[in-house]
């Protein structure tokens, strides 16, 4: 059986010192970034809305923003299934159709 050690970390200080801290360049690059994906996602997900909340109201649909497909299913991990299989490396968003588009409440 292994020992555990036990490592006090000071009050404010770093948890994991080793690891590097981003840049504020990379930080600002990266944020640019998820707002840009985040930007595609809405545009199709406001032209695809009015004809899908009808027939499909409070489904997921998960958008993959590169191709502008997006997938729908009453169960999220369905969905989240079928964009995977398309797409198995790209960056899928998930939204929900009822009134607000999220998926959850905070």
């Amino acid at each position: 059986m292994s020992q555990k050690t036990h490592r006090r970390v000071p009050r404010g200080s770093r948890i994991f010192p080793d690891r590097a801290l981003l840049s504020p360049e990379e930080i600002a690059r990266r944020e640019a970034e998820n707002e840009a994906f985040a930007q595609r996602c809405r545009e199709i997900f406001n032209r695809v809305y009015p004809e899908l909340v009808k027939e499909h109201y409070n489904w997921s649909i998960m958008i993959e923003p590169e191709s502008g497909d997006y997938f729908i299913d009453p169960n999220p991990e369905i969905a989240f299934q079928k964009a995977r299989e398309k797409y198995p490396k790209a960056r899928i968003l998930e939204k929900r159709l009822n009134e607000a588009g999220c998926v959850g409440r905070i």
